[in-house]
């Protein structure tokens, strides 16, 4: 697929640039819902796990604040070490041992701070794309012995609800050429090629599990199609896979006061 809007995401020399390249920007949109994206401000953003420029996105169909935390000089870059993160608030931010969730972020960051450039995409899609509300019912369901996947089912939505095309257009306003993502998950990699983006390799992800979310990341890998070793250790390269597995990161110890 080609990208929708080359003509009007032109090169810039400074993050900071496309605030003002965006202004008037107006395109056919990617996906079944013709999602728009803008860049609409950028800052510094000093973190525990290095330095980054936080880019703040608007779009024309959920008015959710997306952003992307940059490291390096992404700008026309190739190759560009990429994590896709759905937001996560009982992990992300409470330290629910439900998930592997604040643990992917950090270890992500980690590694990303660690390469010449990289880029996370901090996606508002939480509950895999249900909703803060829908995730507790979820999790209710959960308690009475249902998995992930049956629980989201129970209540009437699919599997996943997520959707990549705000990332895809997100990386496209950010010029990257193409990207190495950072995932255990094939559909990411096969949406962001769907949606135009280059996907050269898939890193995995792998957080070693816990008492709390074994069964949780059983089900991902069982029922979901994740590539997830329960043990911590890399998913080895499968035949027919549409991109390299690169070698896997070995993250320090992540503070989580």
């Amino acid at each position: 697929m080609t990208l929708p809007c080359t003509a009007t995401l032109t090169p810039v020399r400074a993050l900071v640039d496309l605030v003002e390249r965006d202004k008037e920007h107006d395109c056919d949109g990617f996906g079944a819902h013709a999602i728009c994206v803008k860049v609409d401000a950028v800052a510094d953003l000093p973190t525990r796990f290095g330095r980054f420029r936080i880019v703040a996105f608007w779009n024309n169909r959920d008015g959710k604040e997306h952003i992307a935390l940059v490291h390096g000089d992404v700008l026309g870059a190739e190759n560009v070490v990429t994590r896709l993160h759905s937001e996560c608030l009982t992990g992300d931010a409470l330290g629910s041992l439900r998930c592997d969730c604040r643990d992917q972020l950090g270890v992500a960051l980690e590694r990303i701070a660690a390469e010449p450039c990289g880029i996370l995409l901090y996606l508002r899609q939480e509950g895999r794309g249900i909703g803060l509300l829908n995730k507790v019912r979820a999790y209710s369901l959960q308690d009475s012995g249902l998995d992930t996947v049956d629980a989201n089912l129970a209540l009437g939505f699919r599997d996943d609800e997520r959707d990549y095309a705000v990332a895809a257009h997100a990386l496209a306003s950010l010029t990257v050429k193409s990207v190495q993502l950072l995932t255990n998950n094939p559909k990411k990699v096969t949406e962001l090629e769907r949606y135009g983006i280059t996907v050269t390799a898939r890193i995995p992800h792998v957080i070693p599990a816990n008492e709390h979310n074994r069964f949780y990341l059983e089900t991902k890998a069982n029922r979901s199609g994740h590539f997830i070793d329960l043990d911590g250790k890399p998913h080895v390269a499968e035949q027919g896979d549409p991109v390299v597995v690169a070698s896997p990161f070995t993250p320090k110890r992540v503070t989580t006061e």
